[in-house]
C-alpha cells in the first residue's frame, strides 16, 4: 500500500520551517560538504530523473534490497524493483514470498548485506552529515557497513543548516509523520529507537546520495 506524505500532513503537527526547499546556494554547499565527507552525490532535477539515475547506477545481476522509503515510492522505484524490466535480483519479492515467520525474518536480516541497498534519510545537514532513525533497525541496519553499496535517495527538503537542525528535523518533522504511517500500516506507534548519524563514508564509492530538486518524503 502506497502511503504518501499528503495522507498525514494535514492531521500532524510538524515544524514546516524544517521541511522547506533550500536555496540553490544551500544545495551547492551541501553537495560540496557531502563529497568532502566521502559521499558520492548526484543531483537529479526531477523524480523521473532520479529513477533514471538509479536504473543506470545499479548493474545487472546485482542483488537489490530497499528499506521502507516514501521517497522511493514517490519516484516509482519500489514498483520498478518489483515489476520493472531489469536484470536485478529483487530481494523484497523473495522475502515477502516466504510464509514462515522465522525464515522470513532471517531472510530480512540477510538482505542487509545486499549488493545494493537503497533507502531514504530523515535529514541532511548542510555541513555534510546524514541523520536517520528507525523503530526496528531494518531500514537503517545496512547503512553503516553491511551492504556492499548504499544508495540514499532524498528530496532537497531534507536539507537543513546544521547537524543540530537535522536532529531537530528528525524529531519534529520525520517522526510525527512516520508515526501516523506506522499506526496505519502496522497498527503500532513508531519510535526513534535506533538512530544513525552518518558523518563520513570512508570506503570510496560505497555510498551515493541522490538529491532530488523536489519536496519528497519526510
Amino acid at each position: 500500500m502506497s502511503q504518501q506524505k499528503s495522507d498525514y500532513v494535514a492531521d500532524t503537527e510538524i515544524d514546516a520551517a524544517l521541511d522547506d526547499l533550500p536555496t540553490d546556494a544551500a544545495v551547492e554547499e551541501t553537495v560540496e560538504n557531502l563529497e568532502a565527507n566521502g559521499f558520492e552525490v548526484v543531483v537529479a532535477d526531477s523524480p523521473e530523473d532520479a529513477l533514471t539515475t538509479l536504473q543506470s547506477h545499479i548493474p545487472a545481476d546485482a542483488s537489490v534490497m530497499n528499506g521502507h522509503s516514501t521517497t522511493l515510492e514517490e519516484i516509482g522505484f519500489v514498483d520498478y524493483l518489483s515489476e520493472g524490466d531489469h536484470e536485478w535480483e529483487s530481494l523484497p519479492d523473495e522475502i515477502w514470498s516466504i510464509d514462515d515467520d522465522a525464515k522470513r525474518q532471517a531472510a530480512r536480516r540477510e538482505s542487509q548485506t545486499a549488493d545494493y541497498f537503497l533507502g531514504g534519510i530523515n535529514a541532511i545537514a548542510q555541513t555534510g552529515e546524514l541523520v536517520a532513525a528507525d523503530r526496528s533497525g531494518s531500514r537503517i541496519g545496512a547503512y553503516p557497513f553491511a551492504a556492499s553499496n548504499l544508495v540514499i535517495v532524498s528530496g532537497i527538503n531534507k536539507i537543513v543548516p546544521t547537524l543540530d537542525d537535522a536532529l531537530d528535523r528528525l524529531e519534529s518533522v520525520a517522526y510525527p509523520l512516520e508515526n501516523e504511517r506506522a499506526k496505519e500500516a502496522y497498527g503500532v506507534d513508531s519510535a526513534i529507537a535506533k538512530q544513525l548519524v552518518f558523518r563520513q563514508e570512508l570506503e570510496a564509492g560505497r555510498t551515493t546520495v541522490v538529491l532530488i530538486r523536489d519536496q519528497l518524503g519526510y
